[in-house]
């Protein structure tokens, strides 16, 4: 009935491996390898299993990952095939665990991606049983009865399944056979059991051969002597209160913690009576953990337990009596597991650095592990909530950190993420690891200038490379792509030459006067600069520029009247009958500048009497200053000086000849003068002399015609050599000019010429009609020769 309750337990351990093994082969990505399999050996073709080309695995970055992390297995990137890079042992992979699963993960990058595969290390007949004493000793009484049953130690032997031992063999066996008993882990044990009686006067000593046999092909054997020592009659063997003890201890019990107390008791008296505790056999991993008191039988604990190393220690104490006999006891140690192992993580890619605006992206991907047990095994991962990325699970324990969508440099250039694992015991443990992810710049920002428009002032005759003002921009991008070049755009008015007037720094914007500016030619300049970044694609900006001219007094004033053309100078006629500030003529001037230094004055330099004529300072008239007598000469020579306004001022000198005369008809040759030095005079000056002399003899033309269109329709029949001078002031329009050096809008003059077909033509000549209506108006009249002098026909 034993024996049937023993082969029950062992029934089910062996259908469980079945079943165990039948699901490992079920699943598609396992594959399975025998130990001792020489490096380079071929597993499996992991391109094909997956589904890739195997070009494909180079440029994904394809890698093998261990949970152990040990190079197992090296991955051809050329073939696609899973290759053995070291031997495997599959004792020291998984000691007496069977089935020995290795677990391992294809990582593929572009896009992240994981496999989970399992491999199968089949074992091989490659370690020996091997008894833990070479020899053992038994003391049987002479009086034992056959069918009794002695234990022996068992052999251990490191390989697993029908590769470990099988069942054992004595030899001689005249007196006992060997029976191969089942234990509560699938170990096998010997027990000696006694077949005739013996006789300690006919052999006190039997030695025999204990052998161990495992199921491999070919079997390998292990062997033992036994010692037999036949002892007079000592008929009660110690037995112990209980065969078996089940205790539980946590892995964090202290040194010395008292794990049981096991008690065997012994019928006899005397030295027969004593009990003795001992290990049954010296396994090392139990007595290097365990230590037990021969006298007391407690077992304590003398090294740390660790539950993730081993789960559970089978101990088997023998109690021996003083004469030889002995019993048997196990004792069931299960290690409890406590929150004592911190989360582990391990990353297997991370991306440092992504570009801005980028969508959603893996940065991370990396595992979690927990080597407790039950809920302090169990883990929960995170990461802070105040940066742009979250987590997404992958396969099992795999995680992947994404972001949670575009990227902005200009906001924040570098995030570091801390990644939180905390487990579920009591206490919690927990694990942070960080990482830093850069973000790389794009070009998505265009300069700015600081200033929409700029207005720059340059005063004329600048020196050429003048710098005259600088324009700005920045770019909030980072690198090449903030690196700014600045440029001149082409103008609206295609006619501007701007590229032979304004130059631009391309590095720092500042802007120069390629040449001397004048004024008088070009008041303002307005353009538009462009400020354009290094990126790729380039990005730009506008501002426009204002550049305005300051007038500097560079010009002379210029004399339009009287004409300074050196051949036929001008003469004025004056009545010696005119009274005191009588006009006599008016100097008109023009200054090219602008603003005050275009502001003209007035004096006299010279004169042949003075004190007779004077001018007015601020609108160049000349007039009479006192009364003309018989005794004032006739001919009169007056030198005026023009100056302006600025800053030195400058001035022109102009000659006016004046004649009195006492009435028309003498006639009147110019007075003889010597010509004027020629004067040395730039192309400017001659071209506006030019101008200004065609613009005024078109005016006095004009003006004459009218006048005697004018005459001729009063005159009407009127008879010859007389002219009617008519009433009231002439038309001021005809010989108002305004402005600058203008003549006084209170003065008009009227001539009157009368027609004729001789020589007898009379020139009229009336004193100004000035604004106060109570002045005469005196008439002079000269004789046809005098007139004739002047051109008049």
């Amino acid at each position: 009935m034993e024996a049937e309750e023993e082969r029950f337990p062992a029934l089910r351990q062996v259908l469980l491996l079945f079943v165990l093994l039948a699901q490992t082969c079920a699943e598609p990505e396992g594959y399975s390898i025998a130990e001792e399999t020489e490096s380079g050996s071929f597993v499996a073709n992991l391109a094909k299993d997956i589904g890739l080309e195997v070009r494909e695995l180079s440029w994904r970055k394809a890698q093998v990952i261990f949970n152990n992390n040990r190079k197992h297995f090296q991955l051809n990137l050329q073939t696609g095939d899973l290759q053995v890079n070291e031997k495997l042992d599959r004792e020291d992979l998984c000691g007496p665990i069977e089935p020995c699963v290795l677990q391992f993960q294809v990582l593929l990058e572009d896009p992240l991606e994981v496999y989970r595969f399992k491999l199968l290390v089949s074992d091989i007949n490659d370690n020996s049983p091997v008894f833990p004493e070479a020899e053992m000793t038994l003391k049987i009484m002479e009086n034992a009865l056959p069918g009794t049953v002695f234990p022996l130690k068992n052999a251990q032997d490191l390989d697993v399944g029908i590769n470990n031992i099988q069942n054992y063999t004595i030899f001689p066996n005249s007196h006992f056979h060997v029976l191969t008993r089942n234990g509560s882990e699938g170990r096998k044990y010997p027990e000696l059991v006694l077949d005739k009686t013996l006789d300690r006067e006919e052999h006190p000593e039997l030695r025999l051969t204990l052998m161990a046999v495992d199921g491999g092909a070919p079997p390998q054997t292990g062997t033992a002597l036994v010692l037999i020592d036949v002892l007079d009659i000592n008929d009660n063997a110690p037995e112990f209160i209980q065969p078996l003890y089940h205790v539980q201890m946590l892995e964090n019990s202290p040194l010395g913690s008292l794990v049981v107390t096991v008690s065997a008791r012994d019928l006899d008296t005397g030295i027969n009576g004593e009990v003795f505790y001992s290990f049954f056999y010296g396994d090392e991993e139990i007595t290097r953990t365990f230590a037990l008191d021969e006298l007391t039988g407690e077992i304590k604990i003398i090294r740390k337990l660790d539950f993730e190393k081993i789960v559970s220690y089978e101990v088997d104490i023998k109690a021996s009596d003083g004469a030889g006999l002995s019993g048997k006891c196990t004792v069931i140690i299960q290690v409890v597991d406590i929150n004592d192992n911190t989360p582990e993580l391990t990353v297997a890619s991370l991306i440092s650095s992504i570009p801005e605006n980028s969508p959603e992206t893996a940065i991370a991907l990396f595992s979690i592990q927990d080597r407790d047990s039950g809920e302090n095994g169990r883990m929960v991962c995170s990461i802070q909530e105040n940066v742009p990325f979250m987590l997404k699970p992958s396969v099992e324990n795999f995680y992947k950190v994404v972001t949670e969508g575009p990227l902005d440099r200009e906001s924040q250039a570098e995030y570091n993420i801390t990644i939180t694992v905390t487990d579920l015991g009591t206490p919690r443990l927990k694990t942070q690891h960080n990482i830093t992810v850069l973000v790389s710049d794009v070009n998505d920002n265009a300069p700015a200038f600081t200033q929409t428009s700029y207005t720059l002032f340059v005063r004329e005759n600048n020196s050429p490379a003048l710098h005259i003002g600088s324009v700005s921009a920045t770019d909030t991008d980072a690198g090449a792509n903030a690196q700014v070049a600045y440029s001149l755009l082409p103008p609206q008015d295609p006619s501007l030459p701007l590229a032979s007037l304004v130059s631009i720094n391309a590095n720092n914007g500042q802007l120069f006067a390629l040449r001397a500016l004048d004024y008088e030619a070009l008041q303002a300049l307005e353009f538009r600069v462009g400020a354009t970044d290094r990126g790729s694609p380039a990005l730009s900006s506008q501002a426009l520029v204002r550049v305005l001219v300051l007038d500097a007094n560079d010009n002379a004033p210029f004399v339009l009247y009287p004409l300074q053309n050196g051949s036929a100078p001008c003469t004025e006629l004056v009545p010696r009958a005119a009274e005191p500030g009588y006009l006599v003529s008016k100097v008109v001037a023009v200054d090219g500048d602008a603003g005050q230094n275009a502001w003209l004055s007035y004096q006299l330099l010279k004169a042949t009497e003075p004190g007779l004529f004077g001018v007015w300072a601020h609108n160049g008239e000349v007039r009479t200053a006192r009364l003309l007598s018989e005794r004032d000469a006739a001919k009169h020579r007056l030198v005026l000086l023009v100056k302006d306004n600025g800053e030195p001022p400058l001035s022109a000198s102009v000659t006016l000849h004046v004649l009195l005369v006492d009435g028309f008809s003498q006639p009147y040759l110019p007075l003889p003068e010597a010509a004027a030095d020629p004067a040395q005079a730039d192309p400017l000056t001659v071209y506006l002399v030019v101008a200004l002399a065609s613009v005024s003899s078109l005016f006095l033309f004009s003006v004459l015609a009218f006048i005697a269109v004018r005459l001729c329709r009063r005159g009407g029949a009127g008879s010859v050599g007389g002219c009617s001078v008519p009433e009231g002031h002439f038309p001021g329009h005809l010989v108002d000019v305004r402005g600058s050096g203008s003549l006084s809008p209170s003065y008009q003059y009227e001539v009157c010429l009368s027609g004729g077909s001789g020589t007898t033509s009379e020139f009229k000549f009336l004193k100004s009609v000035a604004s106060n209506p109570q002045e005469s108006v005196n008439d002079v009249e000269e004789n046809s020769n005098f007139v004739n002098g002047f051109g008049f026909n």
